[in-house]
């Protein structure tokens, strides 16, 4: 448990490590036989989500990536320590649509079309650090394009190929995305914001799609290093952390939270006991609080179901 944290939690146990109900060696959390595609996967929070789910029992794992060196150096590092994994690296930019189209159809055609069960969305830029008031509107536009032209190109390219019979999307997004951290980020949280929303969309109208919503913590990545996160807030959360909570998403235990926006930080277990609770209500949605209320919000589905049944 983290010593010190700066941000309201919901539970009473706040994590800045990985935690038994997390391990990948729990039963509860096997991904055995299970094809796993990592964006952002030669480094960080990508790297060892994937070695999670190695651990874990996942047969296939693409790892999509700008540079091909991490990315090898990744699967080399994984097919040693478990070698019932098979690991296939493809070298893509997630903001250009043939580049990302083109590693989903190879892996899926190198891999007798092979449907993928769980998908971690987890590239991204920071984008500009100046303020609106000074920041070119090229460059703050760019990042904005950046975040949500790859959330767009991954999800577009994983519903062509996701399990029918059910899949899992962890969104790893920001706490950037809901809080305001000042001028330095409004580009990366309108860009995450956004990002939100593309995947929010996704979960809303295929209903074999499991959908989360993930802050990752504080880790040391190196996107976090271009801003001075860990350092500015002075702690850091081990990136095992995310990587296991990414794989516990993706076990059948975490149903009840599908379409929630959550923190690596908050302790699993202390939800679990309020699971009814949370899948019933819109606690950890994006929204307007105390709108729209449940029986209305029902109503909302309804009608989306209708029109995209009409359609």
């Amino acid at each position: 448990m983290s010593a010190i944290h700066r941000f309201p939690i919901p539970t009473k146990i706040y994590h800045d490590n990985a935690y038994p109900t997390i391990s990948p060696t729990r039963p509860e959390n096997s991904a055995k036989g299970k094809t796993v595609v990592v964006t952002g996967g030669g480094t960080g929070i990508g790297a060892e989500t994937a070695r999670s789910f190695a651990a874990a029992g996942a047969s296939r794992i693409l790892l999509v990536g700008r540079r091909l060196e991490p990315l090898q150096a990744t699967k080399t590092s994984i097919e040693a320590e478990f070698p019932s994994a098979s690991v296939t690296t493809f070298s893509a930019d997630v903001t250009d649509k043939g580049q990302v189209d083109a590693a989903f159809d190879t892996f899926a055609s190198q891999n007798d079309n092979v449907k993928i069960d769980v998908l971690i969305s987890n590239a991204g830029v920071a984008g500009p650090l100046e303020g609106v008031a000074a920041v070119d509107p090229t460059a703050f536009l760019s990042g904005i394009h950046a975040n949500v032209a790859g959330a767009l190109h991954v999800a577009q390219a994983f519903l062509r190929h996701a399990n029918p019979s059910g899949a899992v999307v962890v969104n790893v997004s920001s706490h950037a995305a809901h809080m305001n951290f000042g001028d330095a980020f409004a580009s990366y949280s309108v860009g995450k914001l956004a990002a939100y929303r593309v995947w929010d969309t996704v979960g809303f109208n295929h209903a074999h799609v499991r959908v989360y919503h993930l802050q990752p913590g504080v880790v040391n990545t190196d996107l976090n290093k271009s801003v001075g996160g860990v350092e500015a807030l002075g702690f850091e959360d081990h990136v095992s952390l995310p990587a296991g909570t990414i794989l516990w998403l993706a076990s059948p235990e975490a149903a009840f939270l599908k379409g929630k926006y959550l923190w690596s930080n908050w302790d699993m277990d202390e939800l679990k006991t309020r699971a009814e609770e949370i899948a019933a209500g819109q606690e950890f949605n994006i929204q307007l609080v105390g709108w729209p209320f449940n029986k209305e919000f029902q109503g909302l589905h309804e009608l989306a179901d209708s029109a995209n049944n009409a359609a």
